[in-house]
C-alpha cells in the first residue's frame, strides 16, 4: 500500500479550471484598497500606534499569554476589557475570544442539546455554518432576510423542539444589506426563542457609540447572544459575546474553542483596550465612511449595500481579468467568485474605509467601466 495523492492534486485542478484557485498574496505598497475591512482606517492611522506606544510601558507588556484563559493565560487586561465593554453593553456580561471563527465554531456547538433547532438565515457567515456542522441538533435556514418563512417555520415546528435558536448577521458580509433586527426580535418574543446576532460587519461603524445594528436599532437588550470582532473595524484581533451571566459560565465550562486554545497576547488585548475607549469618540470617522460609501454607491449607480458594496460581474474567468487590470492600475480590487458565491453571482466586494477619497473612488469607477466595455 502506497499514500494516494492523486485525489488532491485532481481537486486542484478542478479549481483552477474553473478558476477558483487561491493563493495567498502580499499586499502591494502603494495602492488603493478597496478589499480590506479596515472600515474607520484606524490599522493605517500611524499617528494611532504612536499614541499607544507612547502610553504604555511597552517592557512589562508581555507578548505572549502562553496558556489557555483557564490555566494561566486570564491576565489581567482581559478582565479590563470585559469590564470595558460590559459599561458599553448596559452591563451585560461579556466574554473574549482568539477570534470570530473561535467563537462562531465554539458557541452554538457548546449550547445547543439534541433536542433544540437551530433556524438560522440562508446567507450566514461560513464560521457559523461551520459551528452549526458541529451541532448535534435539527436545523433549518429561511432564505435572506425572509422573515415571514421565518415566522411560518416555528409556527410549524417550534411546539417540537426544547430550545430554538434564531441565527442570523446584522450586515452580511457578501451583499452588505442590513438585517430589520426588530422584526426578528418580535418573532423570537412570539414564539420563545433564543436569538443570536453576529454584527462581525456592523461593529465600529453602525450607532452613535459604535456598537452595531444592535445599538442604532435600539435592540441590543433584546437579543439574547451578540457576537462581533476586533478584527475588522476595529483594526485589532480576537472577538467577544455579549450575553446574561450565566451563559458566559456555560462557555467557560463547556465551549472548547475557549477552554484549549492559547489565550490572546496582553499587548494585543492592550491595544484593543486602547481603541475601545476611543470608540463612542469615533463618529467623524463613521460619518467619513458612510460618505465614502455614499460616493461609491452613486459611482456604481447602484442603492443596494453599506460600506460593503457588492458589484456583480458573473464569472470567474471574465473576474479575475478585470481584477488584475485593476491592480496593476493601482487599486486593490479583490474577486468573490465560485464557489465563495453562487455561479452567476461572482463579484467583486467593495470595502469602504473612511479616508477613502472622492477622486480616488471616480478613478477607479471610470476605470472598472472601461474595463468591463472592453471584455465585452
Amino acid at each position: 500500500m502506497i499514500k494516494n495523492i492523486r485525489i488532491y492534486k485532481e481537486k486542484l485542478a478542478e479549481l483552477k479550471s474553473i478558476y477558483a484557485i487561491r493563493e495567498l498574496k502580499n499586499l502591494p505598497e502603494n495602492i488603493i484598497n478597496f478589499s480590506s475591512n479596515d472600515y474607520l482606517s484606524l490599522n493605517s492611522d500611524v499617528e494611532l500606534r504612536k499614541e499607544f506606544l507612547s502610553n504604555n510601558r511597552i517592557e512589562e507588556i508581555c507578548f505572549s499569554s502562553t496558556s489557555s484563559r483557564l490555566l494561566t493565560g486570564n491576565h489581567h487586561s482581559y478582565i479590563l476589557l470585559e469590564e470595558e465593554l460590559s459599561k458599553l453593553y448596559n452591563n451585560k456580561t461579556i466574554l473574549v475570544f482568539n477570534s470570530g471563527y473561535h467563537l462562531n465554531v465554539g458557541i452554538l456547538p457548546s449550547i445547543c442539546q439534541k433536542d433544540d433547532l437551530i433556524i438560522s438565515d440562508k446567507f450566514i457567515h461560513a464560521s457559523i455554518i461551520d459551528g452549526i456542522r458541529l451541532c448535534r441538533c435539527a436545523h433549518y435556514s429561511f432564505e435572506h432576510n425572509n422573515y415571514n418563512q421565518l415566522e411560518d417555520l416555528l409556527k410549524e415546528n417550534r411546539h417540537k423542539f426544547n430550545n430554538v435558536f434564531i441565527v442570523t448577521e446584522s450586515i452580511f458580509s457578501m451583499d452588505g444589506d442590513i438585517t430589520d433586527l426588530k422584526s426578528i426580535v418580535e418573532i423570537k418574543n412570539k414564539f420563545g426563542c433564543f436569538l443570536y446576532v453576529d454584527e462581525a460587519h456592523a461593529f465600529g461603524v453602525r450607532g452613535n457609540k459604535g456598537l452595531g445594528c444592535g445599538e442604532e436599532q435600539n435592540v441590543i437588550n433584546d437579543i439574547d447572544f451578540i457576537v462581533a470582532t476586533f478584527g475588522k473595524a476595529l483594526a485589532s484581533i480576537g472577538a467577544f459575546i455579549v450575553c446574561d451571566k450565566i451563559f458566559k459560565d456555560y462557555f467557560i465550562n463547556h465551549t472548547r474553542t475557549l477552554i484549549y486554545s492559547t489565550a490572546l497576547p496582553p499587548i494585543n488585548v492592550e491595544w484593543t483596550r486602547f481603541l475601545i475607549a476611543k470608540l463612542p469618540e469615533m463618529s467623524i470617522r463613521r460619518n467619513d465612511l458612510k460618505n465614502s460609501s455614499n460616493t461609491m454607491k452613486s459611482e456604481l449607480i447602484t442603492t443596494i449595500g453599506t460600506h460593503i458594496i457588492p458589484y456583480i460581474i458573473g464569472e470567474n474567468k471574465t473576474l479575475i481579468r478585470i481584477s488584475n487590470e485593476l491592480i496593476n492600475n493601482g487599486f486593490y480590487v479583490l474577486p468573490i467568485r465560485y464557489p465563495t458565491v453562487p455561479k452567476g453571482q461572482e463579484r467583486f466586494r467593495f470595502s469602504m474605509c473612511s479616508n477613502h477619497k472622492s477622486e480616488e473612488i471616480k478613478n477607479m469607477i471610470n476605470l472598472l467601466k472601461t474595463l468591463q466595455i472592453n471584455e465585452k
